[in-house]
């Protein structure tokens, strides 16, 4: 949640809000992100979705939605289809009203271009070619193939760098660019022992993010040899 402006709350029509709802939900609220509620699967037989909207309104009330947070947009859909509306008793036939409600309801990122570069590793994956790839959100600042740049340990230490490879995403690729600014959502590729919650930032100066704390496990075990 850490690389976004807002989210998609994705709701069953039928199932309506489940566990994993609840926790996605209250960790967007905690970080002040604006939701749009869409309710797929209304073509299903057991399709309730006005029963499923007055759930899904009280679980932002139980989670202490605010007021703001609680006036949120309702979109019905079909996604199998393609298919978006706003209310029921339209005649959908693309997802038009969909991205429509994102481009009015999800701010743009902050465009902060001449600060320092700070960039915050989110997550973390792995390529046979390249090693490990870090990805991450430029909060502010630019980022270049061939920079120099500190990476700001999660024990306090930096670590001094050079980018080698850079990448974006369009849709679930990964392409190959030379350069992306503040906003964006990247991935490095080069950079041995990078971690979740470290911050890329300048060579001079580097100036670190708070990092990303991961929740503690909501179910213990205790394994044991029975005799």
């Amino acid at each position: 949640l850490k690389m976004v402006d807002g989210v998609m709350l994705l709701v069953d029509a039928s199932e309506g809000p489940l566990p994993q709802t609840r926790f996605v939900l209250r960790k967007a609220l905690e970080q002040a992100l604006p939701a749009i509620v869409v309710v797929n699967k209304i073509d299903r037989q057991d399709a309730r979705p006005a029963e499923v909207v007055n759930e899904i309104y009280d679980l932002f009330i139980d989670l202490d939605a605010n007021e703001r947070q609680i006036e949120f947009p309702i979109l019905y859909a079909v996604s199998r289809d393609g298919i978006a509306k706003r209310s029921l008793d339209d005649c959908g036939t693309d997802l038009r009203p969909l991205f429509e409600e994102i481009v009015r309801s999800i701010p743009p990122p902050r465009a902060r271009m001449k600060e320092k570069l700070q960039l915050l590793v989110a997550n973390l994956d792995y390529d046979d070619y390249v090693g490990r790839i870090a990805i991450g959100r430029v909060f502010s600042g630019k980022i270049s193939v061939g920079d120099q740049v500190s990476v700001c340990k999660l024990d306090g230490t930096e670590v001094k760098t050079r980018i080698t490879q850079l990448y974006t995403f369009e849709a679930l690729k990964r392409v190959p660019v030379e350069n992306a600014a503040a906003g964006e959502i990247v991935a490095l590729a080069g950079i041995e022992g990078i971690y979740i919650g470290e911050t890329v930032s300048s060579l001079e100066d580097p100036v670190r993010l708070p990092p990303i704390t991961v929740d503690e496990p909501t179910i213990s075990m205790i394994r044991s040899l029975s005799r």
